[in-house]
């Protein structure tokens, strides 16, 4: 007899149907498994036969062969082990096929019987509505992520006992609900505790705005990490399809407690200089997200850039330019979103105080050259801000706080409303400044005549290059919209070209 029930399993974030087949008969006590599983998949048939029996249910020695389809792609994972326990158990005769034929069965199984958490559920979830499913069952535990998703019933149970009770009684599950973890983030963090540095302020206030990438250059202690790690504070709420595009790759990389806490929040990433290349682009034999992609409509943070491996630093232009990463394998290849705001920070030289007023500088020319040149210049080429931190005097620590998070995020957020409108029936891709090519430039960065003559008085003194001329433009565009005024003006133009302290 051929019992056959159905999962999903995932390439990256996108989904495929899987067929699991289940055939028992005559033979030698045997239990295998076929369609190219991975070790974890092969170790399912040890747990599944303890589950079923720990569950009350009957075993049948006779030869058990799974077969795992399509047997082209390769399977990895625990996340099949209820799909073929079903399947087991419609074939021995335990469980109500026809229901069984209804439900699409995801999660792993311990030996008791119990259902565990897994990973990547919210986004097995939303693919297995895509290919036409009507009704899943999940861990009760993995719940917590998975908001209620029309078209697609998702129902939770704790262990596979009482999945069988569903399938053969109609016994009811536990079943998905709004979720009630869709907040706003609360911080213990907020910019008004940052003294001084107003310019440095509205700066960030700008690049964010717009989503542009930034560099600080600064002198040590003079608040670069503070500035740059209070940044989440005043990011804008994420819309309806961010929200779930976030919590999509939370579900698929954070254990459950880190789910808990930041689920639908817009992600801070901040990975140490050590970090290696298949952890901050992605990679491993099976393919997980790197700190690129748990970035993604969020911020990436390198502290202390030029320590970080160069050619791991080269291997952020692709992902910074195409807004995602493409992992290839032998046999196949998983692409990953990385839409992110990368803000990095830096000393001005090896030593760290030059330009200092408080500490002389030991460096060399050629050190400090050899320094800022672990920064090529196509990665600079993608970074729109890059300004001076100074150092903080004795009377700006004595001065009254300055603006909070929540009066700064107000202006972002309108001038974000702003973007969006003017960019609605463009390219979905331009929802932001950051984001506008040439053509969209011409077309949205329009300059009047007097606005124009001043720019290009501009451009020859201060020997700018294309790049940097449409950095300028694109960086004024955003001075413009949080100032809520159409047309880009000589102030706005002023301002933006000031935000080129490392023009290349």
């Amino acid at each position: 007899m051929l019992a056959t029930t159905q999962s999903v399993a995932l390439n990256g974030l996108d989904g495929y149907l899987i067929k699991v087949q289940v055939d028992i008969s005559s033979g030698l006590p045997q239990f295998e498994i076929i369609g190219l599983p991975d070790t974890s998949i092969k170790e399912a048939k040890d747990r599944i036969k303890t589950a079923i029996k720990n569950s009350g249910f009957e075993i049948d020695n006779r030869k058990t062969l799974i077969n795992l389809e399509p047997a082209t792609i390769r399977k990895s994972g625990s996340f099949l082990d209820v799909a073929m326990a079903v399947g087991y158990l419609i074939n021995t005769g335990q469980v109500n096929k026809e229901r069984a034929d209804e439900v699409c069965f995801v999660g792993e199984l311990s030996l008791n019987g119990d259902l565990n958490e897994i990973k990547g559920v919210l986004p097995i979830c939303i693919e297995a509505k895509k290919l036409g499913i009507k009704k899943i069952i999940v861990p009760r535990k993995n719940l917590i992520e998975i908001p209620m998703i029309d078209g697609i019933e998702i129902l939770g149970a704790d262990k596979l006992q009482q999945i069988v009770q569903y399938l053969n009684s109609g016994e009811k599950l536990y079943k998905a609900e709004i979720l009630t973890k869709q907040i706003k983030p609360m911080y213990d963090i907020d910019f008004a505790e940052i003294k001084g540095q107003q310019a440095a302020k509205r700066a960030l206030e700008v690049a964010v705005a717009g989503n542009h990438n930034v560099l600080m250059i600064g002198n040590p202690g003079c608040g670069k990490s503070m500035m740059a790690k209070r940044l989440q504070t005043i990011m804008p709420e994420p819309n309806e399809y961010e929200k779930l595009e976030i919590a999509k790759i939370q579900s698929i990389s954070l254990d459950l407690e880190s789910k808990e806490k930041y689920l639908f929040q817009r992600p801070f990433r901040s990975p140490h200089y050590t970090i290696t290349k298949a952890a901050l682009l992605g990679g491993g034999r099976n393919p997980t997200p790197g700190e690129v992609t748990l970035a993604n409509f969020g911020i990436l943070y390198l502290d202390e850039i030029t320590q970080f491996n160069k050619e791991i630093l080269e291997q952020l232009r692709s992902p910074l330019e195409d807004k995602q990463i493409t992992i290839s394998r032998n046999e196949y290849k998983t692409t990953y979103p990385c839409d992110f705001m990368l803000v990095a920070s830096m000393n001005p030289c090896p030593c760290g105080f030059l330009g200092s007023k408080v500490k002389p500088c030991r460096c060399t020319k050629p050190m400090i050259k050899k320094y800022m040149d672990k920064i090529s210049g196509p990665l600079l080429d993608r970074i729109d801000i890059c300004i001076r931190v100074p150092e903080v005097k004795y009377e700006e620590i004595q001065e009254d706080s300055g603006e909070t998070s929540a009066q700064i995020k107000s202006r972002i957020e309108k001038a974000r409303e702003v973007q969006a409108w003017r960019y609605r029936e463009d390219d979905t891709t331009l929802k932001v400044n950051s984001n506008l090519n040439n053509a969209a430039i011409k077309k949205y960065c329009a300059l009047n005549s007097e606005t124009q003559k001043f720019f290009q008085e501009a451009f020859k003194k201060l020997g700018l290059s294309v790049r940097g001329y449409n950095k300028i433009l694109k960086v004024a565009r955003t001075i413009a919209d949080l100032a809520e005024e159409k047309e880009i003006s000589k102030k706005h133009l002023m301002e933006a070209i000031q935000y080129r302290s490392y023009d290349v």
